[in-house]
C-alpha cells in the first residue's frame, strides 16, 4: 500500500497555494450559486428584468421603430442583451457593497482561505447568472420571431464575446461596490451612468438617424462596439471590426479598473 500525499494549502510564508486558491474560489461561487435555491427572488433580477425588457422594447417600440415588433426585434434584440448585459454587471456591485456593510467579509475573513477567494468567487457566480439571462433572452426572442442567423460558431461565439466583456466590467462594479457607502447609492450612480451610455449607441436605433453632434460619440461608444458585434454574430453583418473594438475596450477597461478595484478590496477587506 502506497501512502496518500496530502498537499497543505498554504505555504510556509502563509500563502494560500494556487490549487487551493481556485478550489476556495469554486467553492465560493458554488456557495453563491446555492443560495438561489434557499432564495429564489435573487433570480428574479437575471430573469424577470430580461424578459419585461424584451417585451418592452419589442411590443411599445417595434411598431414605432421598424413597421412591426418582429421586424425591430431582428436588430434590437442585440442592443437588449448587451443593456442587460451591463446592467447585470453593477449587481455584482450591490452584493458586494450588501455583503461588506453586513460584516460577511469579517466572518470569512477569519478562515483560512484566500482573501480574495470570497471576491473572485462573487464574480464567478454572477457571470454563471449573465449567461443564465442571455440565454433566457435569447430563447424568448426566438419565441417571438428572433432569428439566429449567424450558425452554431456565430451563437457561441457572441455568448463568449459578451462573457469576456461582462468580466470586464465586473471590475468597474467591484470598485463602485468597495466606494459606495451603502446598495442604494450603488443603484443609483448605476442607472446614473449606464442608462445614457446604453441609449447613446446603436443599441437599439441606427447611428445615421442621430444628429450628426451625437454620432460622434456614439461612434466610439464601447456599447455601440459591442451590440454591432453581438447582432454580427448572431444575424449577420460587420463582425471583425466590431469584435476587435469590443476585444480592445474590454481589455482597457480590465487593465484600468482591475487594479483600482483590488486596492480598494485590498484597504476594506
Amino acid at each position: 500500500m502506497t501512502a496518500a500525499t496530502f498537499t497543505p494549502p498554504l505555504t510556509k510564508s502563509g500563502r494560500v497555494r494556487l490549487g487551493a486558491g481556485l478550489r476556495q474560489t469554486a467553492t465560493m461561487a458554488w456557495r453563491s450559486l446555492v443560495s438561489v435555491k434557499h432564495n429564489p427572488l435573487e433570480l428574479v433580477d437575471y430573469s424577470v428584468t430580461p424578459i419585461m425588457f424584451v417585451f418592452l422594447f419589442t411590443f411599445v417600440f417595434g411598431g414605432q421603430m421598424a413597421g412591426s415588433p418582429k421586424e425591430y426585434l431582428q436588430y434590437a434584440l442585440a442592443g437588449i442583451i448587451v443593456q442587460n448585459t451591463l446592467f447585470m454587471s453593477m449587481y455584482t456591485a450591490m452584493a458586494l457593497n450588501s455583503d461588506l456593510t453586513k460584516g460577511v467579509f469579517d466572518r470569512l475573513r477569519s478562515l483560512p482561505i484566500a482573501r480574495s477567494a470570497p471576491l473572485f468567487g462573487r464574480i464567478t457566480a454572477d457571470l454563471a447568472k449573465q449567461v443564465w439571462a442571455m440565454l433566457l433572452m435569447i430563447a424568448l426572442g426566438m419565441v417571438l420571431g428572433f432569428r439566429v442567423t449567424g450558425g452554431v460558431d456565430g451563437f457561441f461565439a457572441a455568448l463568449l464575446l459578451l462573457v469576456v466583456f461582462a468580466a470586464a466590467v465586473s471590475w468597474s462594479a467591484v470598485l463602485v461596490g468597495m466606494l459606495a457607502g451603502d446598495p442604494e447609492k450603488v443603484q443609483v450612480f448605476t442607472f446614473v451612468l449606464i442608462f445614457p451610455i446604453t441609449f447613446t449607441s446603436s443599441a437599439f436605433v441606427r447611428v445615421d438617424t442621430m444628429p450628426g453632434w451625437l454620432q460622434a460619440w456614439v461612434d466610439v461608444n464601447p456599447v455601440t462596439h459591442l451590440s454591432d458585434a453581438f447582432r454580427g454574430l448572431l444575424v449577420g453583418g460587420e463582425v471583425a471590426g466590431p469584435v476587435l473594438w469590443s476585444l480592445v475596450w474590454a481589455a482597457g477597461i480590465a487593465a484600468v479598473f482591475l487594479p483600482l478595484a483590488m486596492r480598494a478590496y485590498r484597504a476594506r477587506v
